[in-house]
């Protein structure tokens, strides 16, 4: 069996560290080099456990840092590369566009001139380089880049690219960028285009992670302006399959739209969520543990509507035909389903959401390794 080595980047981050488990638990002939800066929403211990495995290696550092990565290509046999590495909170890219420019447009760009340069054999007839056989880079986008949809219609890979806020500007940026390399070097790259994610590591800043923690502690649950917007959710692990599948099947220089079909309005993700920890809590009564409250408060009354975001995106929704039609994936998990696992994750693994809002495994991986 021939061993192909990855190098995942954000490899520690959500859907990352959920792609490295998928991973590992389900292809021998894989293994990875996980590069991560370990920003507060990428957790080394996530993937403790993970490195602990002989077919895993952890490396702290950015994909900005030319230095490193050529040497991590030096050192290393990588054949594909997986980038996940990116600033992806909207809110935060408002605050500070600059650090989502240099990250997920010049990082996506370094990343790809040392592959470009490490796999280079040669050039053919037409001038046009030449690279070794089997190597791909994949690209992690997002449906953000579409821009926003109105009530009917969907998505599909020819829409045209309409980003409105700094963080899906920068990612179309990206995009942009990877097509280009495709089209200028004949540079074996894909890239997937995916609806909103969910499920278990999610750092409790965005929706669904937030609203259980702030359940659970009593608080009161922010919901932008009369919470009507509509995206499409997409578990996690039904994520990683389909892009596991466009590096092994994928033809270079496509882009495929990962969809879960499971649109909601996020009033509608709030409510559901309520519901669902108040009933685990009156059925299996071993959760109340976590509950820092009053079972009482667990209710509608916690929902507080606030100043809608700027240049808020009204809908999302992916029609992800391609993949089926292409490469034979649908999304498994419907949102009823994986909700429930989701917030039963979460009920189960406080230790880690305290860990993470904390620094905690931040720090952990500075007491690990900074003698090293």
């Amino acid at each position: 069996m021939q061993v192909k080595t990855y190098l995942v980047t954000g490899g520690a981050g959500f859907i990352g560290s959920n792609y490295v488990k998928y991973v590992l638990s389900n292809f021998d002939d894989v293994q990875l080099i996980i590069l991560d800066a370990l920003t507060y929403a990428g957790n080394y211990g996530t993937i403790a456990q993970d490195v602990d495995n002989k077919r895993c290696l952890f490396i702290k550092g950015n994909i900005c840092d030319q230095e490193l990565v050529s040497k991590l290509f030096s050192t290393h046999p990588i054949e594909v590369v997986v980038n996940f590495a990116a600033e992806s909170h909207v809110d935060r890219s408002i605050e500070n566009p600059r650090l989502f420019l240099e990250t997920n447009i010049l990082g996506t760009q370094n990343l790809m001139d040392i592959a470009r340069k490490s796999w280079a054999t040669g050039k053919d007839e037409h001038g046009y380089p030449t690279y070794k056989p089997g190597v791909r880079y994949h690209q992690v986008s997002t449906d953000e880049v579409y821009g926003s949809l109105g009530a009917e219609g969907y998505f599909t890979e020819t829409t045209p690219l309409d980003p409105r806020s700094p963080y899906s500007a920068s990612k179309t940026s990206a995009d942009l960028i990877v097509k280009a390399y495709c089209e200028t070097y004949k540079f074996p790259a894909t890239i997937t285009r995916c609806s909103n994610n969910y499920g278990p590591y999610h750092f409790p800043e965005k929706l669904i992670p937030l609203i259980i923690k702030n359940i659970l502690e009593g608080k009161k649950l922010p919901v932008y302006g009369k919470g009507e917007n509509v995206r499409d959710w997409l578990y996690v692990e039904d994520h990683c399959k389909a892009i596991e599948k466009v590096i092994r099947k994928g033809r270079v220089g496509e882009v495929y739209n990962i969809g879960g079909h499971n649109e909601k309005k996020n009033i509608e993700i709030v409510k559901l969520t309520i519901d669902t920890i108040r009933h685990l809590m009156e059925t299996e009564p071993a959760y109340r543990s976590v509950l820092k409250t009053n079972l009482s408060t667990v209710s509608y009354d916690l929902i507080t509507y606030v100043q809608d975001r700027l240049g808020h995106d009204m809908r999302y929704a992916i029609d992800p035909t391609k993949m089926k039609n292409e490469l034979d994936w649908t999304p498994e998990t419907t949102f009823e389903t994986g909700i429930v696992k989701t917030i039963r994750w979460y009920l189960e693994n406080q230790q880690w959401v305290e860990d993470v809002t904390s620094g905690e495994y931040q720090n952990y991986y500075e007491r690990m390794y900074s003698n090293r």
